[in-house]
Order: structure tokens, then sequence, then C-alpha cells
């Protein structure tokens, strides 16, 4: 079974004429956890509530899942509901929303296209896991349309972007919070699970806006992630990759935090990349330690992702503006069509799998 007892992905689900509410995939079915569970924490419109109760109640409750679909499945087939029949929602209030920059192979990538001739990293770049404060209010769930921004593209320019890109990433939701002035500590004791992001981004208006401060309005008019958040106990987990110079005390690794999991970049209907999470350069423990070592609160629902996921191969890159090296070499379709960056009506989706785990996907058209 695709979505098997070893998954069970959390979502937010409704029927016509109901409320939102907590449930978990199961094949092609949605378990309504609360009257399956006798919990009405699931009769929430989020997953924020349950994901505030912390790792012993996520652990017990997905052995308690587990249990019933495969001791008592006369009770659970009451509460299983096929995907036909309901409507998916963003499955947590979003907090916060930070984007990391963490694939050495992304920032090689993007450095030699616009520094060409020089050291493709920034200086601190090899230190510490590089990032910025997103915008929490728009993030938004998969299949929601995503309509093309508009801004300054240069000195004397305002218009439609011309270089909408995509970025493929892996997204963190935060469970337990913490207080100001406390930095996290461990990882699984903080974060929830896993949800695949796609962190849409205007080149053109990223070029002239980002100097000095970074990313602003290039980044923050969309943001989608997938329905379904992965719990972290059904992930499997790797060795991170190599780091040189070692990081300093507070980043350097307690344990593996590396994760197997490929992804897979659909335009139109036809693959053009099959980014690799194994390569990435930091890890999310490390992340999540930078993010709060200042003092930095975390709150239920905010929402970390890794940057862009590119791998060391041409055909493993997160975006279209390395897939096309800013668009000087677009993408050739069977169709005949080419692409350098997103057109009007194009529609892109990511997919991923982690080991024999499915984990969903995001999916938006651009309008």
């Amino acid at each position: 079974m695709t979505f098997g007892v070893d998954n069970l992905p959390y979502g937010v689900f409704s029927r016509p004429g109901e409320a939102p509410r907590v449930g978990v995939r199961y094949g092609d079915h949605v378990l309504d956890l609360a009257p399956a569970l006798h919990d009405e924490v699931f009769a929430a419109p989020s997953l924020n509530p349950f994901m505030a109760r912390g790792r012993t109640a996520w652990r017990d409750t997905r052995a308690l899942i587990q249990n019933k679909l495969t001791d008592d499945t006369s009770m659970t087939e009451r509460h299983l509901i096929p995907l036909e029949q309901v409507r998916l929602h963003l499955p947590f209030e979003v907090a916060d929303y930070v984007d990391f920059y963490c694939s050495i192979d992304h920032a090689s990538n993007i450095g030699q296209i616009f520094r060409p001739g020089t050291e493709p990293l920034q200086p601190n770049w090899r230190h510490l896991p590089v990032g910025y404060h997103g915008r929490a209010g728009t993030v938004v769930v998969s299949g929601t349309p995503v309509r093309r921004p508009r801004g300054q593209l240069g000195p004397d320019a305002f218009g439609p972007c011309a270089k909408l890109d995509i970025e493929a990433e892996l997204g963190f939701v935060v469970g337990v919070p913490t207080t100001l002035g406390s930095p996290a500590g461990a990882f699984e004791e903080h974060v929830f699970g896993v949800t695949l992001v796609n962190d849409w981004s205007a080149r053109d208006i990223q070029a002239w806006e980002y100097v000095p401060l970074g990313p602003f309005l290039g980044k923050s008019f969309a943001t989608s992630v997938s329905p379904w958040i992965t719990p972290l106990e059904a992930l499997p987990r790797i060795p991170g990759r190599a780091q040189l110079p070692e990081p300093v005390g507070y980043l350097r690794r307690q344990s593996d935090w590396g994760l197997d999991i490929s992804l897979e970049i659909v335009l139109n209907g036809e693959v053009v990349s099959r980014p690799p999470y194994s390569s990435m350069y930091w890890t999310p423990d490390q992340m999540l330690a930078h993010m709060t070592v200042n003092g930095a609160s975390l709150r239920t629902g905010d929402l970390f992702a890794s940057g862009t996921i590119s791998g060391p191969a041409p055909g493993e890159r997160g975006s279209l503006i390395e897939l096309t090296w800013n668009g000087s070499e677009p993408l050739k379709f069977s169709s005949g069509e080419t692409r350098s960056f997103l057109e009007d009506g194009d529609t892109v989706t990511i997919r991923a799998r982690a080991g024999e785990l499915t984990l969903g996907e995001v999916s938006g058209t651009i309008v």
C-alpha cells in the first residue's frame, strides 16, 4: 500500500457541509481521527493543538493509530473516508516562516551564474546555515493557484515578473514552542514532521531588491506546501554530509539527521529534475539550532524550509534558474515547447519518496 501503516501522514480535510478536521492518510482514504480515537483535539481545523502536545503524545498516538488500523479494522472502516469525497486544507496554522539556503550545490550554481570566475560561495556559507525570514500569511496549500507577481524590475521598470521560478524544498513543522531567550533543545523534541514546499520565486524582482538585505517581495507572494505532514518517526535517517571547516559548538551534530529523500519535479506533466535531499550540506537539526541560538522563540506552527534542494548533477537541480542556467539553456519538452522560466498556465508538481514511503506532492498553476 502506497500510504500504509508505516507512513500515516497527517492532514486537515472536510466533506461538503462539514467543518474541517484532522485525519491521517491511509491508502486512498482519510481516517477521521476524532471519532476513531475518541479525542476532540482532532476535531480542530488545524494540527496545531495536537502538535503542541509534544513528542510523547505524537509517538503514542501514532502507535495507537497503527494498532487500530491493523487489529481493529471493523471499527476503523466506519471512519475511513475515500479521498475523492474530501477537500484538503492547509494542515496547520503557520506561525512564522523561515527559509534556509542549505544546498551547497544550489549555492555554488547560483554563485557561478551571478559571479562567474570568482569563488561561488560567500565567505560565511560553510560556517552557518544562511536563511531569511519569510511571510507566513502567504503560505498556501497545494492546488492553490499562484498569481504572477508584479513589482520593480529595475530603476525605471515596473511590471509583471518575467522570470518566475520554483524552488523544490523540504519543510519542517514545529510542534513544541520555546520561550524567548532560550535556544531550542533536541530537534526531535520540537519538530513534528516534514512537508513538501515550493517556494515560488520572482527572480527579476529579487535581483533588483535583494541588496543589501536579501529576499523580500521576490519571495513573499506565495509559498505552496503539501496538504500532508509526515511524522519524523516515519523517516529513515542517514549521516549528514561531511562539513569543512568543522562547525562551531552549537552547530555540531548530536545525532544523524541526514534524510534519504528523493524528489521529482514535474512541469506540465514532464519530469524535469530529480533532486536528492541526501546531498544537502546543512541538516535540519542545524537549521533549528541556528534559528534559535540567539534566543529567538519557537511557536507551534512555525515552518522552516531547507532552501532549494539540488544535487551535483545537471538533472538534479531544484530550480529553473539552475536547470536553464538563468535562461541561457532552455528546457526542451516532447511537445516541442521550451521553457526558461514559468509561463501563465504552467503547472508544477513536486513529489517525493523516503525509501518505500511516499511523502505526497505539492502542486500549483500559474495564473
